[in-house]
């Protein structure tokens, strides 16, 4: 198929790289540039958004925020300009579940279709096509699509209409900041009671607390590798999401904003472009103890 992919960062990189490896012709387009190793084998590097919807049938946007959506899609020279009916766009970057729906409308009258499909499973999982695809909007465009998934992830879900794929996406990311929190508090704990927290992971491991993130991020807690991953920063909006959403459903979410303001305080020490894991050096700050140190007590 003729493909489209614009957004060629950690992420999007070795996702277009599955595609183009899997046969399909590509046309890319990234505002640092298209990377020397897909420049050499895909279809071909577009001047522009425009460009690449004009050329492709169906186009992959992979970017940072909302806004970011929006000016790909609908800016000067954007996607849309370049779309004609009967093509599809489908925006696997993390954004508003409200204004998803807004620029699903936008698209479809153009005559084409519109997926949200945001990802988990971070550059390991984008570099592995192991991610997990949470997918909404119309069941004919995803049977379409779903074959070209398949090449960038395992665990696919169509779960409903537009939006619904970045709504699940913001409820992912509750469920992973607070296990991390969860985490954290855990391991603080341990260490200044004076366990060994590595043996207080490996024992947790065997019982009803185990967790991914208990395995992957506790380790890092440990040894200290904040290196991202996935960056705090990153975890904010997607938080700031998630506030955003309950304050206009009128509802709250109280360990949601908790864990935001954690990671704020992570940020204002400089750690925004650390690994979410490193959540816990607030929790330390608090406790003036560090999980990492050595054992034996306050």
């Amino acid at each position: 198929m003729d493909l489209g992919f614009i957004g060629l960062g950690v992420m999007g990189r070795p996702m277009a790289g599955h595609l183009i490896a899997a046969g399909h012709d590509l046309y890319l387009h990234s505002r640092s540039g298209v990377p020397q190793d897909l420049a050499g084998t895909c279809r071909e590097a577009c001047a522009t958004q425009r460009d690449v919807a004009a050329r492709a049938e169906i186009v992959f946007l992979m970017v940072p925020d909302t806004a970011d959506v929006e000016a790909v899609l609908f800016g000067a020279d954007g996607v849309a300009a370049g779309l004609s009916p009967g093509k599809v766009v489908v925006d696997m970057s993390s954004i508003s579940p409200i204004e998803t729906k807004a620029f699903a409308r936008r698209i479809e009258a153009l005559g084409c279709s519109y997926l949200d499909a945001p990802v988990s499973g971070g550059e390991v999982g984008a570099k592995a096509a192991s991610l997990t695809i949470m997918v909404g909007g119309p069941e004919e465009a995803f049977a379409r699509v779903e074959p070209l998934f398949r090449l960038m992830g395992k665990n696919i879900t169509h779960v409903g209409g537009n939006g619904d794929g970045q709504t699940t996406k913001v409820a992912n990311q509750i469920i992973v900041a607070l296990t991390i929190e969860a985490v954290s508090e855990a391991l603080v704990f341990a260490a200044k009671a004076g366990a060994d927290p590595s043996k207080v992971r490996q024992a947790l491991m065997g019982g009803f607390a185990s967790s991914r993130i208990l395995e992957v991020h506790g380790e890092r807690m440990i040894k200290r590798t904040f290196a991202p991953g996935f960056r705090i920063e990153l975890h904010q909006k997607d938080l700031n999401l998630a506030l955003q959403g309950a304050k206009a459903l009128k509802m709250a979410l109280p360990n949601t904003a908790t864990c935001q303001e954690l990671f704020n305080v992570c940020a204002a020490h400089g750690g925004g472009g650390s690994d979410h894991s490193a959540l816990v050096q607030a929790l330390e700050m608090m406790a003036d103890h560090a999980v990492g140190a050595a054992s034996g007590g306050d």
